[in-house]
């Protein structure tokens, strides 16, 4: 199956690139880093202090030391053994308090971006995929930044304090056992590579499946009225098995290198009790120090171990590291404040050329001129471009030629997302959220008062929302369930008419209604709205009749631009 028919290929970005942002990323968290940091040192020098109380306990019982007291000792180790369970109780809740911070504060930079990021950038992207590039990758880098890597640092330096510990005690055994790393260093290098690519691919699966069980849910009704819940069924379980063959294999790549790692640990872990036991048999080791060279072995081993596992610690973190720049690297609208215009305004287009990415012109030295206070219908066959010319309008796209202007008597202002302002939009379909009928309408004006939203109502032939037993403050479920398509339709108008924007622009904005709904709410936009400027995009031919201009566009057959 191809996978890229769900989503956008991920993209590979140099090793410096990805460096560069997570250690921006490191510099945002660096209060949690560093005090995880701190805590895994001092626990490590807990450990080694309980080796050596062990090691000083044991040769007193035994007689072979009397530098301290037996219960001095005793009280060391007890007073050890509880600091160590009050600082992990300490960093678990260090953990889960700021890390869930740290996490929320990145979801939200990023949410941020994509808001503010360009129509045509963010379009590319499958919302499944968006969504779980938010949600999966921005834990796992959090928790590489604020736990993983001072973990690391702390596994080093627990290394590198065991291995100095036993190399005082003796020299052979520590160099021996700490010659598995090279071997160690050579399996990683053939190991990183190939667990790159298999984890970008189980990534990229696995929102593969989130966009198609997304879209499968938000477009429930279609899917029943099509009787498509078996081929549905069936894509899901191919992909689901793509993502089972390629963890299988991961795991299967993963245990093999594991199991190598491991006969080398094993071996030096026999080596040193051997050793021990020899010394222990010759009397050149105390058993204190047999007790010791096992407990520093392993704690020489575990965290070389431990460094096995941040393999694919960092192989995930550079995978979801890419995802994330992928999207921030999504340009962001030109920053500036609403410019609104006052008294009745006009829009102009003068020679316009616009076409998507390999695909034919949809405008070829277009021009037209909704002049103020005029009411125009833009009609035209399916692909004419109505949808394209409200982008322009609204400045979702940017013409490839020509300009797009908005004017009024004395003065003109280019349209960029500044001018947004000047418009009230209702788009096409069911645009409400899920949530109360208020909280939609103060979306459009979070300032209007309950006579306000009362009057949009009116207007919008939305009186039936009196006669609910919440009325203004009645639940709707998302994309408006409870509420008929046609009810729908006259609340997005409404919240259209609290908009202070003197352009109204309607895009099929009334087409789940009935002709007697439909010429009641246009006779109350030409009475109350006489002022505006009105855009309605319908392939209703009695709108016309309420519009002082007709548009209409027509396809333009492809013909070859060099």
């Amino acid at each position: 199956m191809n996978r890229s028919f769900f989503q956008h290929e991920p993209t590979a970005y140099p090793a410096s690139t990805i460096l560069k942002w997570l250690w921006t990323q490191f510099k945002e968290n660096q209060i949690q880093a560093f005090l995880n940091m701190f805590i895994g040192l001092l626990v490590i020098g807990l450990d080694f202090f309980f080796v050596w109380c062990t090691k000083l306990c044991i040769d007193i019982a035994t007689g072979q030391s009397n530098r301290f007291t037996l219960s001095f000792i005793t009280v060391l180790l007890v007073s050890t053994t509880l600091l160590q369970i009050t600082i992990s109780f300490a960093s678990r809740w260090i953990r889960a308090e700021l890390g869930i911070k740290a996490q929320n504060r990145m979801q939200r930079t990023l949410f941020r971006h994509l808001l503010m990021s360009e129509w045509s950038g963010l379009e590319q992207f499958h919302s499944g995929d968006i969504l779980n590039r938010i949600e999966k990758d921005v834990s796992d880098i959090i928790t590489f930044v604020t736990e993983s890597l001072p973990s690391l640092i702390t596994t080093i330096a627990q290394l590198t304090g065991a291995f100095i510990f036993l190399f005082l005690m003796d020299h052979t055994l520590a160099c021996v056992i700490i010659g598995i790393l090279p071997c160690f260093i050579i399996i990683s290098k053939i190991y990183v590579r190939q667990m790159h690519h298999l984890t970008r691919s189980i990534r990229q699966t696995d929102s593969n499946i989130q966009s198609i069980i997304q879209e499968s849910i938000q477009h429930h009704t279609v899917v029943k009225a099509l009787q498509q819940n078996h081929h549905l069924f069936s894509t899901l379980n191919l992909i689901q098995n793509d993502l089972s063959h390629q963890v299988l294999k991961k795991t299967k790549y993963s245990s093999t290198s594991s199991a190598i790692i491991n006969i080398g640990f094993a071996t030096g872990y026999l080596f040193a009790f051997l050793w021990g036991i020899h010394g222990l048999h010759n009397g050149t080791t105390t058993y204190g120090a047999l007790i010791a060279f096992i407990q520093l072995v392993g704690q020489i081993q575990n965290p070389t171990r431990s460094l096995a596992h941040y393999i694919p610690i960092f192989i995930s973190t550079f995978t979801a590291s890419e995802r994330l720049i992928q999207l921030i690297n999504i340009s962001e609208e030109a920053p500036g404040h609403h410019r609104i215009l006052q008294d009745s305004l006009g829009i102009r287009l003068f020679q316009i050329e616009f076409h998507y990415e390999n695909q034919p012109f949809i405008f070829e030295n277009f021009s037209y001129n909704f002049a103020p206070g005029s009411r125009t219908v833009i009609m035209g066959e399916t692909g004419s471009g109505k949808t394209t010319l409200i982008r322009l309008l609204l400045s979702l796209i940017v013409p490839q030629k020509g300009t797009v202007s908005i004017y009024n008597h004395n003065q003109s202002l280019t349209v960029d997302p500044s001018t947004r302002a000047c418009f009230s939009y209702v788009p096409q379909g069911n645009t409400l959220y899920s949530g109360t009928i208020r909280n939609n309408l103060l979306f459009s004006d979070p300032t209007a008062t309950t006579e306000e939203m009362t009057r949009a109502l009116h207007m919008a032939c939305a009186d039936f929302v009196f006669e609910l037993p919440n009325r203004l403050d009645t639940y709707c479920g998302e994309q408006g369930f409870g509420l008929s398509e046609g009810q729908a339709q006259r609340i997005c108008l409404a919240r259209a008419f609290l908009r202070p924007g003197q352009i109204l622009l309607l895009d099929e904005a009334t087409s789940a209604l009935d002709a007697e709904t439909e010429r009641d709410i246009l006779q109350n936009i030409i009475h109350f709205f006489s002022n505006h400027t009105l855009i309605i995009v319908t392939h209703h031919e009695s709108v016309a009749s309420y519009c002082t201009d007709k548009l209409v566009l027509k396809t333009i057959r492809p013909t070859n631009h060099n």
